[in-house]
């Protein structure tokens, strides 16, 4: 990693994206990460995230939607030190930190999630749904490592729904497709996506932002890394659901209800007064 480009330095958006996600819940940073930065890192993060994911070995006959969905590697960053620098890089909880209009993120966690070569669609869902603090306090940041375009699966999102707050929906399956796709009817929520991706741009959602994506119909696998922000000062919200008290003990380690989300697990990755 010595020789690696470093992507620690900050970098600042404009104010029409960041009007743009506040408007709309989702904007997109096209190369948040040059290809020839990304190169010193995906191959690491696959091979990782191939080694540990949680579902890969799951027997075709025994997948649910979600397993077919995507292979989910989790915490990459703790089990190697290049993970570790890309999912602690300033440049990116920079842009998190101005979306969010905040003094500075932690880390939540981070996700590898490999969309294998004819995997299945990804369900409409709302990340916050699993997450024990605020869903307008956290923001996701997606990043595929290979360039895809729409026959792989491209993330659908549902505009202005973050300003909805909580759906009220189920997990991510195929119960949540079912209820969102009828929601996103009766709601009549716009829905935007982009054509293509080069490895290395980006997409930001808010935490409550309604998002699908389609099924990869290639014989390529379609890896992507996300990388989940907390805003510096957020708290621990009252647990309401099973989802939310397992992600507590996995993410916020010794955390307690009404306290700073802040634990070994949560670094400080940016901060105005510390840059």
């Amino acid at each position: 990693m010595s020789d690696s480009p470093s992507i620690d330095g900050e970098r600042i958006i404009s104010q029409d994206k960041v009007d743009f996600f506040a408007d709309n819940g989702h904007v997109r940073v096209d190369q948040l990460c040059s290809k020839d930065e990304l190169m010193n890192f995906s191959e690491s993060l696959v091979r990782l995230g191939t080694d540990i994911a949680w579902n890969k070995d799951i027997p075709l006959e025994k997948q649910r939607t979600y397993d077919r969905a995507f292979h989910q590697s989790i915490n990459l960053w703790k089990l190697d030190p290049v993970a570790k620098a890309f999912v602690t890089a300033k440049r990116f909880a920079h842009v998190a930190a101005q979306l969010l209009k905040v003094k500075g993120v932690r880390l939540y966690h981070d996700q590898l999630l490999n969309k294998k070569a004819l995997g299945g669609h990804t369900p409409w869902h709302q990340d916050a749904y699993y997450w024990p603090i605020k869903g307008s306090q956290a923001i996701t940041m997606w990043m595929p490592l290979v360039d895809i375009d729409s026959s792989m699966g491209l993330v659908q999102f549902a505009e202005k729904s973050h300003l909805k707050g909580d759906l009220k929906g189920s997990a991510i399956s195929g119960a949540s497709e079912n209820e969102f796709s009828e929601l996103v009817d009766k709601e009549q929520f716009s829905l935007s996506s982009y054509e293509s991706f080069v490895a290395g741009d980006a997409t930001f959602h808010a935490g409550w932002t309604l998002h699908r994506a389609g099924e990869n119909s290639t014989n390529t696998d379609r890896p992507a890394m996300t990388v989940i922000y907390i805003a510096d000062q957020c708290q621990v919200q009252k647990i309401e659901r099973n989802e939310q008290q397992l992600d507590l003990l996995m993410y916020l380690p010794g955390a307690n209800v009404g306290e700073i989300a802040a634990s070994p697990m949560n670094p400080l990755l940016w901060h105005q007064d510390s840059n």
